[in-house]
């Protein structure tokens, strides 16, 4: 029986609180101090984790980045590459993490893979530095581009959920079964999500084939991973223009709200 219970009714009953009460009391509580401090032992990560920081804009959070040195990739990197378009666009998109290319130049996806994905956004007349704005889930190349671990992604994500603040999306892209995870907790395969919108935090999200995976793919045949990606980035033109469509339609009746 809770101790509350016992207590209450106790008092109920006009008895004195027993003395063995306060016995159980303590130990009862011992034993949940220990098993609160087996379960902080058993959590704590392998990295230094900093606490989710609030930036000023992108150039701060960008020059922290730069210096950071909260997981084991710092030490393997050439450069920091946390970003690349247009700041107040409409759409962002979000990788895995940089490659050969990008650790070299500090800007996401401007290898082979970057090149392609550029080539999908001008295919729907979207311009690759107006109208979307690039990053990654970790902003260090993992050596021999292996995905990176639980411990990276985690060290890493503070910066990525405060670029998407402020940029502040309407839409988000994620390139690939690792940004999904790290964005969304959903485990399954992207060939199983993709394509599919839904809502997080307020934003419409599509997971998307990741370019690199795309270029092992020859066939444009329809259901081929490229015809899929054609009927996506599709999709989410037809999603902005709409999204476009309806804060253009707000601004207008805004303007004549004010003219009464």
């Amino acid at each position: 029986m809770p101790e509350e219970k016992i207590s209450e009714q106790i008092s109920l009953f006009g008895l004195d609180e027993p003395s063995e009460l306060d016995d159980i009391k303590q130990k009862k509580q011992e034993q949940k101090n220990t098993k609160q401090s087996e379960r902080k032992a058993s959590n704590l990560p392998e990295v230094n984790v900093l606490p989710v920081k609030v930036y000023a804009d992108l150039d701060e959070l960008k020059a922290e980045a730069i210096a950071c040195q909260k997981c084991g990739l710092a030490k393997t990197r050439t450069n920091v590459v946390v970003e690349r378009g247009d700041r107040h666009a409409a759409i962002m998109i979000i990788g895995e993490a940089p490659g050969e290319s990008e650790d070299e130049t500090g800007l996401p996806f401007v290898g082979r893979s970057g090149q392609l994905l550029d080539k999908i956004l001008t295919s729907v007349q979207f311009d690759p530095a107006q109208d979307v704005y690039v990053c990654n889930i970790n902003k260090c190349r993992p050596p021999a581009n292996r995905v990176p671990t639980e411990e990276e992604v985690t060290a890493c994500k503070p910066y990525l959920l405060e670029q998407i603040r402020l940029v502040d999306p309407k839409i988000i892209l994620l390139t690939g079964a690792t940004a999904v995870k790290a964005i969304t907790g959903d485990k399954r395969g992207i060939s199983k999500i993709r394509g599919q919108w839904s809502q997080w935090e307020g934003r419409w999200i599509m997971p998307i084939f990741h370019p690199a995976y795309l270029l092992r793919m020859s066939s444009r045949e329809e259901g081929s991973p490229k015809w899929l990606m054609w009927q996506d980035i599709k999709a989410v033109k037809e999603k902005y223009l709409e999204i476009k469509n309806e804060l253009e339609g707000e601004i207008k009746s805004d303007v004549l709200d004010t003219d009464f």
